[in-house]
């Protein structure tokens, strides 16, 4: 008996999988190497207590600045504190501290942006005047100044790092979304009657999301050289807590003896820069070639 319908056959496994194919094809081998190095850190992160052989601020040897040793893997510091646990610890507390920072930074950055390019108007120009006016400010300096007024705990640099860097992300969500604006389904949501947290939220920040999750690599990347370059100042992340910066702050008068060791954790800061840049780079070139395809 002949049926007079057919169910069509579910085909969304098979446009998973090409779209899966499509992904890895256009992977170049640059990409697998950031992306390997940036998943290597994250499980060094997440799992430092079980990778670490001893802890963070564990005395393991009463002889400064000791050798390379099996039991110190890459020697000592000036405390007799293991270096290779220290460098561990500092992943996870470096990568911790700079990634709530630039969540912050995305947050206020990308939502009073895409909010003055949609309202516009008066509300547009004394937004942007007053982000113009911050940064005529040398960054680093208002960081500066701020950490030695309020102190320079773990949360007091995660706030100021997040603010002041959320005026670059204001100017880059704000110049994306004026491109957005004008189109006709978010003209047509103002229409309807649709709040303005719809029309954000729902209408340009979607569209505008492959630029600002390059821009979050990026950003991400000067954050972690902020903190460290803070931290080798003395106002960043504090003792004993572990960290890149302070670590080669703290076995900088090696470098005139020969030793590399300063060198190790200025290493791990560049090798997680390059891997950022790498899969950033490589999306922003899969993005461009989606669009052409469209």
């Amino acid at each position: 008996m002949k049926m007079l319908s057919e169910t069509p056959a579910d085909t969304s496994p098979k446009r998973s999988s090409n779209a899966v194919a499509v992904v890895l094809r256009r992977t170049t081998p640059s990409a697998w190497f950031g992306l390997a190095i940036i998943v290597l850190y994250a499980l060094i992160a997440i799992f430092a207590s079980h990778i670490a052989p001893y802890g963070e601020t564990e005395v393991v040897s009463s002889v400064p600045y000791g050798p390379w040793t099996q039991q110190t893997f890459l020697g000592t510091d000036q405390l007799g504190r293991d270096v290779f646990s220290r460098l561990i610890f500092g992943a996870r507390n470096t990568i911790a501290i700079s990634l709530a920072a630039t969540m912050i930074t995305f947050v206020v950055g990308v939502t009073l942006g895409i909010t003055a390019a949609v309202l516009g108007g008066v509300v547009d120009m004394v937004m942007s005047r007053i982000v113009d006016a911050i940064m005529a400010l040398p960054q680093l300096v208002v960081i500066l100044v701020m950490l030695s007024v309020v102190g320079s705990s773990v949360f007091n640099l995660i706030v100021l790092i997040g603010i002041a860097g959320a005026t670059n992300v204001f100017r880059l969500a704000r110049s994306v979304s004026l491109n957005v604006t004008v189109m006709d389904y978010v003209e047509d949501a103002r229409v309807r009657g649709e709040s303005l947290v719809w029309i954000v939220f729902r209408e340009v920040l979607p569209n505008i999301l492959p630029t600002l999750v390059a821009e979050f690599g990026m950003r991400f990347c000067f954050v972690v050289l902020t903190i460290s370059a803070l931290s080798f100042l003395g106002l960043g992340i504090q003792p004993p807590t572990a960290d890149w910066g302070s670590m080669v702050r703290e076995s900088a008068t090696l470098i005139s003896y020969g030793d590399v060791t300063p060198l190790l954790p200025a290493a791990a800061i560049a090798f997680l820069a390059i891997g950022v840049n790498f899969v950033v780079d490589w999306f922003l070139h899969y993005a461009s070639g989606l669009r052409d395809d469209h």
